[in-house]
This record gives structure tokens, C-alpha cells and sequence, in this order.
């Protein structure tokens, strides 16, 4: 067909995946952990207290105490290449594009902070993606994560006037390709320590307990992934919750706690694997790894190892490659 003049210029129609995680600041120093957290912390799906109650806490306590230390742990993290979360998702994507053929484009957002969800719908709208797998990269469905990111994502797509089709990636929490990807890189990573672990602990990221009381699903997927991967290495895996935040009760056994009593229970000798997290981070690097070690470590025990995420690795990519495949079945042609 031919255009009338004039016609502004239409781009071929193109099909676009966009990866989602939680966020980062641009730099590990104070203001810039200061805007995030602010962004983070406003998000009333994180936070489900009353906003007349919550923001003068925000503002006066928590904004003016937290990012100092926050951003000392980032910087114990950082790299050349910025923000671990950040460089991990951008090399998922990176090694995704192609996969699924030349009609398809891969990007990658951040929930809070850059890369914007909306940046990012605008420019693959604007490369021709008329429809849009929009991916966020949490195993296991909380409000607080996965809901999140579609709402932010929706907002973006009620401001557009010319919408581009939408499929959402569901919670892949027990799906086969995500419990061997698992197993493969927790059984990869036990095999290069020099000692055999009396116990594997699987720490998810924690969540106020009332979540589970108003019907979220995110503590009943975390048990079933980590049955599930206790029963694909055959073996027993201790379930934690990291992260509490503030005062009410949030999910339990917590990991901090769970790695000081382990010792004396004749536990010295452990391994812990994040498998909530689809890419290591401050939670993963920081809390675990760094601060998790130190405190088993004071407590009597004498073998301490993190487990990496499954992150850019082959099962990772592969596993992730598999699930996306699915979703935009119908949508492209076999790659």
C-alpha cells in the first residue's frame, strides 16, 4: 500500500519483550538512595499503610536515617559496571535478544529507578512493537513485586493513544524449566566448595505476615519452590525469610536468626541459595553473603558459602528463554 504524502513514517510491526526487576539507585551514595527509597518506599503496594500515616514517617524517620547506611551496603557491592541488579538484567537481556527470532525485540526496565518501565514501553512502541510481553522477573507472584511492576506498566500504556498489545509473564514458582534450572546451579555451585554442607538454606525475600492474611500468594509459592528443589537434589532445604523492615511481623523463620542458632544445633557448615531472586543484588551480595556470613560465622560456625542466582548463565538464560517462548506462542514465528 501505498502512503499519501506526508504520511509519517511507520516502522515495520515488531514484537517486544521487556525483562522487569525491582529497581536501583544510580550511584551508591546517600541522595541517590535517597530518591530511590522515596520512589521505593511511596509505592502503596509496598507499603499498605494509610498514606497520612506512612509519608510523615517516610519524610521525617526513614529518609533522613536510612540512606546513609543503605548506600554504604551498596557500595560494598558496586562495580565498573554500576549496580549488580542492574548490569545482571541488562546482560539477561542482552543474551535474549536474538532468541526468538529477528521480528522480536528484548529490552529490560527497572520498577524503580532507570531504566523506566514507561521510558522503556515508549521506545519499543515507537521501534513498531505492537504487541509486548511485558516479563517481570519474580518466581514467585507478591503484590509487592510482580503486581507492582504490571500497574506501573499499565499506568505507562493509559497515557499511550495507539496501545500495543499486552501479555503478561505469569509466576513460574513451580515450573519445571525454573526447579532443573535450580538444581543445575545449586549443584554446580556445591561442587566447587571445599566442604559438604550440613545444611542448605533457601532465603526468599521476606514479606509483612500480613500479606499471607489478606490472601497473597508469595509464602505458599516459596514453600513449593523449595520443596520442590529439596526434592529435585534430594535433599532437605531449611526455608528463611531476609529483609524484615520495621516493626510488624512479617514472615518467619527469619534468616538472620536461623543463621544464628544453626551452630548451636550442631549445625557449623552451611550453603545458602536466594532462588526468589532472579539476579544477585544488595539482598543477595550484601545481606547474605556479606552480613549473613558474618553473623553464622559469630555464632560458632566454620563453613559459610553463598550460592550465586541463576543470573546470565547457561540454565538461567535457558530457562528464561523457555518461558518467554511459551508466553509469546501464537504471537512470532518459531526462532
Amino acid at each position: 500500500m501505498t502512503l499519501p504524502p506526508h504520511h509519517p513514517a511507520i516502522p515495520a510491526p515488531r514484537i517486544g519483550v521487556l525483562l522487569v526487576n525491582l529497581g536501583t539507585p544510580d550511584a551508591p551514595d546517600a541522595p541517590s538512595v535517597r530518591r530511590y527509597l522515596a520512589e521505593f518506599l511511596s509505592d502503596r503496594r509496598v507499603v499498605e499503610i494509610p498514606r497520612l500515616l506512612w509519608q510523615p514517617i517516610l519524610r521525617g524517620l526513614v529518609l533522613t536515617t536510612r540512606p546513609k547506611k543503605s548506600a554504604h551496603a551498596y557500595a560494598q557491592v558496586w562495580s565498573d559496571a554500576g549496580s549488580p541488579l542492574a548490569a545482571i538484567t541488562r546482560a539477561q537481556a542482552q543474551a535474549l535478544q536474538g532468541a526468538f527470532g529477528p521480528g522480536v525485540t528484548v529490552d529490560w526496565a527497572m520498577r524503580y529507578g532507570r531504566p523506566a518501565i514507561a521510558e522503556r514501553l515508549a521506545a519499543l512502541r515507537a521501534a513498531g512493537c505492537e504487541r509486548i510481553l511485558l516479563a517481570p522477573l519474580y518466581p514467585q507472584y507478591c503484590a509487592a513485586t510482580t503486581a507492582t511492576a504490571n500497574d506501573k506498566a499499565f499506568a505507562a500504556l493509559a497515557e499511550m493513544r495507539w496501545q500495543p498489545a499486552i501479555r503478561t509473564l505469569p509466576p513460574y514458582h513451580d515450573d519445571p524449566a525454573y526447579i532443573a534450572a535450580l538444581k543445575d546451579s545449586v549443584e554446580a555451585s556445591l561442587a566447587t566448595l571445599d566442604f559438604a554442607p550440613d545444611a542448605l538454606i533457601a532465603s526468599f525475600h521476606g514479606m509483612p505476615q500480613r500479606t499471607l492474611e489478606l490472601g497473597d500468594p508469595y509464602h505458599c509459592h516459596c514453600h513449593k519452590t523449595a520443596r520442590l528443589l529439596g526434592e529435585a537434589l534430594g535433599r532437605a532445604v531449611t526455608i528463611t525469610f531476609q529483609s524484615r523492615f520495621g516493626r510488624a511481623k512479617w514472615l518467619e523463620p527469619a534468616t538472620d536468626k536461623t543463621l544464628e542458632a544453626l551452630p548451636d544445633k550442631g549445625v557449623r557448615k552451611v550453603a545458602i541459595v536466594a532462588p526468589g531472586f532472579s539476579a544477585d543484588c544488595l539482598e543477595t551480595l550484601e545481606e547474605l553473603a556479606i552480613r549473613g556470613r558474618a553473623q553464622f560465622l559469630a555464632a560458632g560456625g566454620t563453613h559459610f558459602a553463598y550460592l550465586p542466582c541463576l543470573n546470565a548463565t547457561a540454565p538461567g538464560m535457558k530457562m528464561l528463554e523457555s518461558l518467554i517462548a511459551r508466553e509469546l506462542a501464537g504471537w512470532n514465528a518459531p526462532a
